[in-house]
């Protein structure tokens, strides 16, 4: 199982800082996504990419959660030499993360 599974993504980037929010596809799941894509599991997902810290914030109202990624844009968009890698290229990279399903421990490893 994999994030996208359960959820959908947005991106946006400034600067070399790059903020992805995962929605849950049905609220149900929320509690579940809470669980599974914690500020380390997408920093350690995600450690070629990003350099800097990761900071989450949850968005149950709205069955989110919105993960601030800095020193993740290779300087900036218009400074970075990679071809593609910003905001939306990353959020597909990130639903691609393995995650337990629903039925197994999502803390054990």
């Amino acid at each position: 199982m994999k994030l996208a599974d359960i959820a959908h993504s947005r991106s946006g980037d400034k600067g070399d800082t790059l903020n992805i929010s995962l929605i849950a596809y049905d609220k149900r799941d929320y509690e579940f996504l809470r669980v599974v894509a914690t500020s380390e599991s997408v920093a350690n997902y995600l450690r070629g990419f990003v350099r800097g810290g990761v900071e989450r914030y949850e968005l149950p109202q709205l069955g989110a959660l919105n993960f601030v990624l800095h020193r993740a844009l290779g300087g900036g968009v218009t400074k970075s030499l990679s071809l593609d890698r910003h905001g939306k290229t990353l959020s597909s990279v990130l639903l691609e993360m393995p995650i337990k399903h629903r039925k197994e421990d999502p803390n054990k490893t």
